[in-house]
């Protein structure tokens, strides 16, 4: 069996302010980054092999200030293969150096749904000037786009197929996984996981900064742990293997 994490980044300052903001590169604020170290204290003792993330800033800050937290301390390498070049330069020559570290693959893929027209503007003038029921619709509805956007539908097809085509065959191997991504992006992922239909996604929230744990056994996908809850008992419950993890872990710091 394996493990696979799910984690919406921490607070974005756009978030802060209220403002649509999609695909608009935005760091995290103070209560972001105090969110993703939170996170990385609740899957400190769960072992993580590889990370994903989207190409977006507040999703790797978020990986990367939770895995800070990890008592077992390997040190996240963001990937870089967008030309020879760049997969040249990174190249690592220690064998041992690679061994402790822990590979990041950015993904635009798992990027946030594109809101389109909306991206930038505060939401509660968009309702104000659009009417609330209209907002709702372009927010909440699983198959209708904001103006030059993605609907939720399109925002699924691509992360959904990425995770199938990308993340599922590390799992597969073995592999312990984390997914540091987006609402939206991850809200499909958990659709696809869960088997929600279009109608159940729609209502499902993620707060920032929560992470999710799920099981990977024999080919299904067993949820253990709640995307809200203030412990770390209410976000996700051992199996003897994490919990012999954790046990090796003890025995490593004593």
């Amino acid at each position: 069996e394996s493990s696979l994490i799910l984690i919406r980044h921490g607070e974005s300052m756009w978030n802060e302010k209220n403002l649509f903001t999609g695909c608009v590169d935005v760091p995290l604020t103070p209560k972001g980054v105090d969110e993703a170290i939170e996170a990385g204290k609740r899957i400190c003792n769960i072992p993580i092999d590889v990370i994903f993330t989207s190409a977006m800033i507040r999703s790797q800050m978020t990986a990367m200030l939770a895995m800070m937290q990890h008592r077992r301390k390997k040190v996240p390498i963001i990937t870089h293969k967008e030309s020879e070049q760049a997969q040249s330069w990174s190249k690592i020559y220690s064998e041992d150096t690679k061994e402790q570290s822990i590979p990041v693959i950015t993904a635009w893929q798992l990027n946030e749904r594109m809101y389109g027209e909306l991206q930038g503007l505060n939401k509660q003038e968009t309702a104000d000037r659009f009417g609330k029921e209209q907002v709702h619709e372009w927010r909440r509805s699983y198959d209708t786009p904001p103006p030059n956007g993605e609907s939720l539908e399109m925002c699924a097809d691509r992360a959904v197929s990425y995770f199938k085509d990308q993340v599922v065959p590390h799992l597969t191997a073995g592999k312990h996984v984390m997914v540091a991504a987006h609402a939206n992006s991850l809200r499909s992922i958990i659709m696809h996981l869960d088997k929600l239909t279009s109608q159940e996604v729609i209502s499902l929230e993620l707060s920032t900064g929560i992470p999710m744990l799920y099981i990977f056994k024999e080919g299904e996908f067993i949820r253990r742990g709640s995307p809200v809850g203030p412990s770390e008992a209410s976000v996700y419950a051992y199996t003897r293997n994490l919990a012999t993890y954790r046990d090796t872990l003890d025995s490593m710091v004593q």
